[in-house]
């Protein structure tokens, strides 16, 4: 609950005598050691000796504003707010209005991202009052559209936000102001990948970074700016600017080892490309370790039980996934697609389909909907809908081509040659999958280059080059080992492909349907209309069994079926 100004002023007691403040050696030493602490990130003595001196006798509103970022970086959220409200009244009552201002947008901004939004919303509109009622151009105007622009961000109004940070750029770059320029100019980048225009936002947002690692900024804003790059970066799938940005972030949360606030978050990031990279064991020790101190460790908490589960389904234990993703739930998390996933493994692909169906169709933000995409053609094909994955890998391929990020381009080659495989259009399958291998290597994703060997395995054996598709199986066999992937290392305890292909005498299933209607009289116009497929892509099974089959006609094909027990 807000406080009135009276409270704010009477919380550290007033200390003062007839109106004369107790200023003593020791408060000056206090405030000296806490003033040098904060210089050099010692966040802990900072805090301790800045309190010590307030208690003696209140703070100025500079060095109040010291003690709240200090109580920030140790994940004392409610203290950070407090100390920037006292030092908000200091401010009005020393006549600086624009360094007011600044703390009403650094308070909105705190309770904005704890989910008081009109406690946020109050103090975001005082602000903007205070500078329209003084009249003064200056750098707070700057900051307090930046609060306009994050509701402009949650409306999904894209182009709206990149024209308010546009012009904050410009406030920053005038005055000077190298905090509100960076943040700024990160979200310029920002709003330029959701609309779609990759090339020009991802250069905004490295030149963002430049400020944070030659140590131009504040530590509050270089903590946000690592932790929204990355965030950025890791939901448009630009997996090596967010492999890159996370181990700058390491080395700067190494840096304070006292530091709360976004450790968190770091360790969250840490264990994102930990997995990708096949460490599964140690991301899953990366992720338990996030503490619950701040707001933002809260959210990456939720993160980390998210990403728990995902791991413990890849390692097949399901019953601590299920509690993982439970938990996570409990807060705030979506753990969509990945309790999708966990029921297609448990072999409930109906559950699985629902749950997935249900999180696409809610999700109309084009980045989000490329995060389910991927698990919807999946579990659709293991479903047997064939349709409905291909309209969602026709969909995934077309926001892939657009946002051009590696890491969607391999997830869409994926797609596409599953897809094509369970259409039994094996050629397409064979380029879409060795392309999403490539693409996978490139990347250094081992689980995801094992499993496209899988599919990569089939389509080989399904043209007779079962080699091929042995060797594809022993390295991916290999690499399921190494990683602990237990549900994979079981499905490839299924028949291998020799042994498909030699019980269905090298067809696909697609091409197994079409002999059956053959062998039924159907002529291929009407093939063609029982499988939904065009008459064309009918002859090209047709031709791709004869030639399989070692026959001629219709007439041979339809006894050799017989023959062999394939109808």
């Amino acid at each position: 609950m807000q406080r009135s100004r009276a409270e704010m002023l009477t919380d550290a007691g007033c200390r003062r005598i007839q109106g004369v403040s107790v200023d003593t050696p020791a408060m000056r030493r206090a405030l000296a050691r806490g003033r040098a602490a904060y210089a050099k990130g010692g966040w802990r003595e900072a805090y301790d000796s800045l309190r010590s001196a307030d208690a003696a006798t209140p703070l100025e509103p500079d060095d109040l504003e010291l003690l709240a970022r200090a109580a920030y970086m140790l994940g004392r959220d409610d203290e950070y707010v407090r100390g920037l409200e006292r030092a908000h009244y200091g401010h009005l009552d020393a006549g600086d209005v624009p360094r007011a201002v600044g703390c009403t947008w650094w308070i909105g901004l705190s309770l904005l991202m704890s989910g008081d939004a009109a406690p946020a919303t109050g103090w975001f509109a005082r602000g903007e009052r205070l500078l329209l009622r003084e009249g003064t151009d200056c750098a707070e105007r700057g900051w307090l559209l930046l609060g306009e622009m994050l509701r402009r961000f949650a409306e999904r109004d894209f182009q709206a936000a990149h024209d308010l940070a546009a012009t904050a750029v410009e406030i920053g770059e005038r005055f000077g102001e190298r905090d509100l320029l960076a943040l700024a100019v990160m979200d310029q980048g920002h709003a330029l990948l959701e609309l779609g225009r990759t090339s020009e936002g991802l250069r905004l947002v490295d030149e963002s970074m430049v400020a944070v690692t030659s140590g131009e900024l504040s530590p509050i804003v270089a903590g946000i700016l690592y932790c929204n790059t990355i965030a950025v970066c890791r939901d448009a799938f630009e997996v090596r600017r967010a492999r890159e940005w996370t181990a700058a972030l390491t080395l700067w949360c190494e840096r304070q080892p006292d530091m709360v606030a976004h450790k968190g978050v770091c360790l969250v990031h840490r264990a994102e490309i930990m997995q990708l990279q096949g460490d599964w064991e140690q991301a899953l020790d990366e992720a338990r370790r996030v503490e619950s101190g701040g707001v933002l460790n809260r959210r990456a908490s939720s993160a980390g039980l998210y990403l728990q589960g995902e791991l413990h389904r890849l390692r097949g234990e399901f019953e601590a996934a299920e509690e993982a993703f439970r938990v996570a739930t409990t807060r705030g998390r979506d753990v969509q697609p990945g309790l999708a996933l966990l029921r297609l493994a448990e072999g409930k692909p109906d559950a699985a389909l629902a749950a997935i169906r249900r999180t696409v169709g809610e999700t109309a933000h084009r980045m989000g909907r490329a995060s389910f995409l991927p698990a919807h053609v999946e579990i659709a094909l293991a479903a047997g809908e064939l349709d409905e994955a291909t309209r969602s890998a026709e969909e995934l391929a077309a926001i892939a081509e657009t946002q051009g990020a590696d890491a969607l381009r391999a997830m869409s080659a994926y797609a596409r040659g599953g897809v094509a495989l369970a259409q039994g259009a094996i050629d397409d399958a064979l380029v879409a999958l060795r392309e999403a291998l490539v693409r996978w290597l490139a990347i250094e994703a081992p689980y995801e280059v094992a499993r496209t060997r899988v599919p990569l395995a089939r389509a080989c054996a399904e043209v007779g080059d079962l080699d091929g598709a042995k060797l594809e199986l022993d390295a991916a066999r290999v690499t399921f080992d190494e990683l602990g992937a237990l549900p994979d290392l079981m499905r490839l305890d299924s028949p291998t492909p020799s042994q498909v292909s030699r019980a269905t005498h090298g067809l696909s299933p697609r091409e197994l349907e079409v002999l059956r209607l053959v062998a039924s009289g159907a002529t291929n116009r009407s093939i063609a209309d029982a499988l939904v497929l065009s008459e064309r892509t009918v002859d090209r099974h047709v031709s791709n069994i004869y030639a399989k089959l070692g026959v001629s006609s219709r007439t041979a094909a339809t006894a050799y079926a017989y023959e062999h027990g394939l109808v």
